[in-house]
């Protein structure tokens, strides 16, 4: 039986920093907390997983291999098992660039639900920018 796509909003926000440093940082687990308030506040290298969280109930991420090409496409484990792929780019845009990252609809969620996480993840993409560009 085919799985019917899920809903998707590609968020953005645009960055005053070169592609490559923003890669650099995003790409790196344990800049989480200092970016992704949304996702986790507590980032730990565990045996080389990365964990999200604090206590027993921790989820945990992993990001896409290094590349060229300012994929930063990532999974997160939740606790139950279940595995949320997060599409994720940072691409060129003049001197700095863009980074965009799709929010796609979980299976029962409401629409609120739908708008709350949204917002949550376009906050992480502001402060990501207040980070990046010295502004936080």
């Amino acid at each position: 039986m085919p799985v019917m796509p899920s809903e998707s909003r590609h968020l953005s926000e645009t960055i005053e920093r070169a592609a490559a440093d923003v890669y650099e940082f995003v790409s790196d687990p344990a800049n989480v907390p200092r970016w992704a308030e949304g996702l986790a506040t507590v980032v730990e290298n565990v045996d080389g997983r990365w964990l999200l969280g604090t206590g027993a109930d921790r989820a945990s991420v992993a990001f896409a291999e290094r590349n060229t090409f300012g994929v930063v496409d990532h999974e997160v484990t939740l606790p139950s098992g279940e595995v949320v792929y997060v599409p994720m780019r940072v691409t060129r845009n003049g001197d700095g660039c863009d980074v965009v990252l799709t929010v796609r609809r979980q299976p029962g969620m409401t629409d609120a639900d739908f708008d709350r996480d949204s917002g949550l993840v376009q906050a992480d993409l502001g402060r990501l920018k207040q980070v990046l560009e010295g502004t936080s």
